[in-house]
């Protein structure tokens, strides 16, 4: 069973004032810059490489729609920075061969070729052929410890942490231990171990950077004002069932609960977003990197995904970061900041009328909310095994081995169920990750 921890210190998040990297200072400051929408005053020279600084990024999960999106960013930066080129130093995937080198070759042409590909899946070695042409130096290696290698190379400035699920654990811990800049994708690295890294990125002054929207936008809002917040307000779009009755959430198909109304996004998280076990985990994320406790977060129903968070400040104003749903907009910030530099992601259409709703959570017909701010209460072990049940009851729903609404069921049975630990080491929650996926798999199997 699991009993509330104590109050533990928040993971070091950049400050909206501090530049991208030592060697990155400028006096510049960001109050004065012109609108985003604006061309720079002297645009970029036609040659990246002539520019005088460079920034090599490691894009992890580099395949999946934040990897893919960041990979459009940075093509996208090399067109309009003139202070920067920025090279995809090294990209990951699991065993997508065409699609990672197909990435790579669209990058060499724009910030040189990626010094290193890495196959987290080591069977791909026998699949893996010479690169030829531009890629023909980029190095090609597998294992998920080449994952760890890449994210913590002293050559790296940027990691953007993108890999789905626990999978991304190791490599995020790696970079925040080598003291990296860290465009954070992966929730589930602070879902499952808050307390390491929060614990890590102290010693070693590693930056976590959130790139989910709604993180983005609750740091965007709060960089005058950290220390004078009431309340975090997080926006969810309900999902493909924000108007479903419980019945019919009970007979959701997969394909019914991966068609998200404004988000393109992987199967995983689509299902996630659907349960609104995406929020839950957020409510988690929200509660490490801005050391708030969970009492001081809130979740509101905001279905036209323009509204992408809140902060309530002491004196009772709020302030609200809106843009389209687009992903590209976060990546870039977290990879820019604290500069703002033009974004491929089209504007808010000023000449439309905006119908613009917040509605209230209904927590009956989505549990995982609930379950969501109880983690973040206790801390300690039960994220570890919360994400982990997450993970294996997800695939069984999109293998039709279970009901939809089983998902929440088996998470909470897991996390009762399982032996609270405050502070864990690494290797205990890498232990109870396992035994949750066991637990899961047993618990399903009595459910569907």
């Amino acid at each position: 069973m699991i009993e509330p921890s104590g109050e533990i210190p928040a993971v070091g998040i950049c400050p909206a004032t501090e530049n991208p990297s030592s060697e990155n200072s400028s006096s510049e400051n960001p109050a004065t810059k012109s609108p985003v929408t604006e061309t720079p005053a002297n645009p970029p020279p036609a040659d990246p490489s002539t520019r005088p600084g460079v920034q090599n990024v490691a894009v992890l999960g580099a395949t999946g729609s934040i990897g893919t999106a960041t990979a459009e960013v940075l093509a996208h930066l090399n067109r309009v920075d003139d202070r920067y080129r920025w090279r995809l130093w090294a990209a990951s995937g699991h065993h997508n061969v065409k699609g990672l080198t197909d990435l790579a070759r669209d990058a060499a042409r724009f910030g040189g070729p990626p010094e290193r590909l890495v196959f987290s899946d080591p069977t791909v070695q026998s699949s893996l052929r010479n690169l030829e042409g531009p890629l023909q130096a980029t190095e090609q290696r597998w294992g998920p410890e080449e994952l760890v290698g890449a994210a913590s190379h002293p050559e790296v400035d940027v990691v953007v942490a993108a890999i789905v699920g626990r999978a991304g654990l190791e490599s995020t811990l790696a970079a925040v231990e080598s003291g990296k800049r860290v465009a954070l994708a992966n929730k589930e690295t602070l879902v499952v171990a808050g307390g390491l890294v929060q614990e890590r990125s102290r010693a070693t002054g590693a930056q976590l950077l959130p790139v989910d929207s709604e993180h983005s936008a609750i740091w965007q809002c709060i960089a005058d004002s950290p220390n004078r917040v009431r309340r975090l307000i997080l926006t969810a779009s309900g999902g493909p069932f924000r108007t479903a009755t419980a019945a019919q959430m009970e007979a959701a198909t997969p394909e019914t609960a991966l068609a998200h109304p404004t988000w393109q996004m992987g199967r995983k998280i689509s299902i996630d977003s659907a349960t609104m076990m995406n929020k839950a985990l957020e409510i988690i994320e929200a509660r490490w990197l801005f050391d708030l406790p969970a009492d001081q977060i809130e979740v509101v129903v905001h279905p036209q995904s323009i509204i992408h968070s809140m902060v309530e400040f002491e004196d009772g104003s709020v302030l609200a970061q809106l843009s389209p749903p687009d992903m590209r907009l976060p990546i870039q910030y977290a990879l820019t900041h604290p500069r703002r530099l033009p974004c491929e992601a089209p504007p808010l259409q000023r000449n439309r009328r905006w119908d613009l709703s917040l509605e209230p959570v209904d927590l009956e017909r989505f549990p995982a909310l609930d379950l969501g701010f109880q983690v973040a209460r206790v801390g300690g072990t039960a994220g570890a095994v919360v994400n982990a049940a997450n993970e294996v009851a997800v695939g069984l729903f999109l293998n039709d081995q279970i009901r939809f609404t089983d998902i929440v069921t088996v998470c909470r049975k897991i996390m009762e169920n399982h032996t609270f630990e405050e502070r864990p080491t690494l290797s205990t929650l890498l232990r109870l990750d396992r035994w949750a996926r066991e637990e899961a798999t047993e618990c399903a199997a009595g459910v569907g």
